[in-house]
């Protein structure tokens, strides 16, 4: 494997993980195997027992899918100590969705009877599963204005069956940005186990890790990929025995596995990750300033405008506020269709993070779910905008806003 300890975040994109395979290939193969064979049936009992390494069956792991794995462990953990002064070591699993890897670690770390403590304006999946699946297993929540510590901490003391402290951050799809270190002090304070959705951000821009936080997960299918071409999800996490063990049983068992081929175009998008966020980054700034001002909007959040309540955390956790925005048109829901129908370059879709621009209207979309008197209350009004703004020339993404912004 190449030694990038001491390496740059984007060499460690490019090299990390990587562990050269006996034929020589530049970039590790798709490995298109259900199963594996073994020398003898001594080794078979060994590699069943856990005492040599190796690998068994398609659903437990394949080296395909240990390089993304690999790598972004690297990446969660990059330039962090551990306790002891030496680079911090996580464990990742690769997993079929982000969903599935959520699923995982909730169901690996609560029990019927437990509850999840965690905040407005969550991933409209992350909310649904939350509410309206897990309490048909036992498995309570808890919704606390996450901005307010005084808050969550009277929640806390208030319900001795809090065992679980699930961040989003920034929040899909209003951007806020919620602090990580004060809200992990907390939820270590009393004993919870602390999860970060780090999918927005990315490890490119902030890293969960820092703030003493039990688990990391993404969604790849985004900005990781950052080709739309496989959906993934990843759970990383800093406790190896768990993420070894119990976790990785529950993994398997749940069938939530990725798969060869999802693993290698992951990988080969994770190489150009850096760059890509370079661009996504610079463009977002430029998109949101030209919105800001913009008559028919009414606001826009973005965590690099200083009109954004969450300015001073983000840029207290966040290397730049990112390539994610929404912004409210004034006419409301209608507008938000009529702003959709208009586009001629942007793409409409649900997703984000990929290379081209996406546009979406939650309220018709990703959030139809949610009734909306709740959805209003999270902040997600009827015309509310995300966008997730691509690597093009920026002057070509607003020309296209300009045009489907204007009146019919």
């Amino acid at each position: 494997m190449a030694d990038t300890q001491n390496s740059g975040f984007d060499t460690v994109c490019l090299h990390g993980g990587h562990t050269p395979e006996s034929n020589r290939a530049h970039l590790t193969p798709i490995y298109a195997s259900s199963t594996y064979t073994f020398d003898s049936a001594e080794q078979a009992i060994s590699m069943f027992k856990g005492e040599e390494k190796g690998y068994i069956y398609g659903r437990w792991g394949n080296p395909t899918i240990s390089e993304a794995e690999e790598k972004i462990a690297l990446l969660e953990a990059y330039g962090i100590k551990d306790n002891d002064g030496l680079p911090l070591q996580l464990k990742a699993i690769l997993h079929a969705s982000g969903m599935a890897a959520i699923c995982t670690m909730l169901l690996g770390n609560i029990k019927a009877g437990q509850k999840i403590i965690t905040h407005y304006s969550l991933y409209g999946g992350t909310h649904e599963l939350v509410e309206k699946i897990l309490p048909d297993m036992g498995i309570g929540y808890v919704l606390v204005d996450f901005h307010d510590p005084a808050k969550v901490e009277a929640a806390v003391k208030a319900d001795s069956s809090i065992a679980l402290m699930h961040i989003e951050t920034p929040a899909n799809p209003t951007l806020q940005c919620l602090d990580l270190e004060a809200l992990s002090a907390l939820g270590k304070r009393y004993g919870l186990v602390v999860c970060v959705d780090n999918t927005f951000a990315t490890p490119y821009l902030q890293q969960p890790f820092r703030y003493d936080v039990d688990y990391v997960m993404h969604s790849t299918t985004k900005f990781l990929n950052g080709h739309g071409t496989a959906i993934g999800g990843i759970l990383i996490g800093r406790d190896l025995v768990k993420m070894n063990k119990s976790l990785t049983k529950m993994h398997r068992l749940l069938g939530g596995n990725s798969n060869a081929f999802d693993a290698f175009l992951l990988t080969n998008g994770l190489r150009t990750f850096g760059l890509r966020m370079e661009r996504h980054c610079s463009n977002a700034l430029k998109v949101a300033e030209y919105l800001e001002q913009h008559p028919m909007v009414a606001h826009v959040n973005y965590l690099g405008l200083a009109s954004h309540p969450d300015a001073a955390v983000a840029k207290k956790q966040m290397k730049h506020p990112g390539a994610m925005l929404s912004f409210e048109l004034k006419g409301g829901f209608e507008a938000g269709i009529q702003f959709i129908d208009n586009l001629k370059l942007c793409t409409s879709a649900v997703s984000l993070g990929t290379c081209d621009t996406l546009i979406s209207h939650p309220a018709s979309t990703t959030h139809v779910g949610v009734p909306r008197e709740e959805r209003i209350t999270f902040g997600i009004t009827d015309g509310l905008i995300r966008m997730s703004v691509g690597i093009e020339n920026v002057e070509d993404i607003i020309k296209d806003l300009e045009g489907a912004l204007k009146s019919p």
